[in-house]
């Protein structure tokens, strides 16, 4: 299950004392905050705590002391500014800190952006629940024979059935063999001293479930959302960013519509792509052959005018 019943006890807690406070506040986050939005099988994301607002962004723009301007659309066009022209200490105001639950594969993807402050569930004193992320026969593909790091077609029939079973089964003995390891008491009923858990660990699969708090200013979410979140990015971790991406809409939705506009949906083009499309706006018939481009470069071009995802 995403989240135990103590958990949820714990979330209905703390939702039902809420305090008063001076500080800025964001209404979209505090219908947001504790609460668990489910992502994949067994995984969630929930806010545990933030910090600013979109006004948060304007006053530190402007350096003032006090709310932004008393005009919304002024301040919306300072932060489409700022994000337009890449100024981004502004936006590194605004923090959040985040509980994920997510199988250790996509940890370890995740884990790559290293702007962040990271308090990961630890398997040498604590043992981890035999929760593994299955995937939904719809996201069982083949490797992909244009990109080395992508998937194609999804599998169907006879061999779809059998890498699911076989990701169950290998899923299973292992935590059996874990359980086995880590036991005081031997498969034959004698006392055992039990193996290390820290040692104990290596052996379960990638697909099982860590947990971490994950803490990180609006700037660097931006940039870790603008990867994940992007229809190329691989589909276990762009779940998660899709559903950060929505409490962020709610939290500062002044700066996420410009993220939406200018990062998430707009594009990167080199000056050989740009003056591609010059001459194609003049009229002339660009071809990869005459571009400038090598067919890694014109293919993605390509996709760009054609098809931005």
């Amino acid at each position: 299950m995403p989240i135990s019943p103590d958990q949820q006890a714990e979330i209905d807690a703390l939702r039902a004392e809420p305090k008063q406070t001076l500080r800025a506040v964001s209404e979209g986050m505090e219908a947001h905050l504790y609460k668990a939005i489910p992502v994949l099988d067994h995984g969630f994301v929930r806010v545990i705590d933030y910090m600013g607002n979109d006004e948060a962004i304007c006053q530190a723009a402007r350096v003032s002391y006090g709310r932004g301007t008393k005009s919304v659309q002024n301040d919306e066009g300072l932060i489409r500014y700022l994000m337009r022209h890449w100024h981004s200490t502004p936006f590194e105001m605004c923090e959040i800190k985040l509980h994920v639950k997510l199988p250790v594969f996509v940890a370890r993807q995740w884990i790559r952006h290293r702007t962040a402050n990271v308090n990961e569930y630890s398997a040498r004193y604590s043992i981890l629940d035999r929760e593994f992320y299955i995937p939904e026969p719809a996201h069982v593909n083949a490797q992909s024979v244009v990109n080395n790091q992508g998937r194609g077609g999804v599998l169907e029939g006879a061999e779809a059935a059998r890498v699911l079973e076989t990701l169950k089964s290998d899923s299973n003995r292992a935590y059996d063999n874990y359980e086995a390891m880590i036991a005081e008491t031997g498969p034959d009923g004698e006392p055992q001293d039990g193996l290390a858990r820290e040692l104990a660990r290596m052996n379960l699969p990638s697909n099982i479930y860590t947990q971490w708090y994950w803490k990180v200013d609006l700037h660097n979410l931006f940039h870790f959302l603008r990867l994940r979140a992007d229809a190329h990015a691989q589909y276990e971790i762009r779940v998660y960013a899709d559903a950060i991406c929505n409490v962020v809409a709610d939290w500062v939705p002044a700066a996420y519509r410009a993220f939406e506009d200018y990062r998430l949906g707009g594009a990167t083009m080199s000056n050989t792509a740009l003056e591609c499309i010059r001459r194609m706006v003049k009229g002339e018939d660009v071809t990869q052959e005459t571009s400038g481009m090598s067919k890694g470069e014109w293919r993605e071009f390509i996709g760009v005018l054609n098809d931005p995802a």
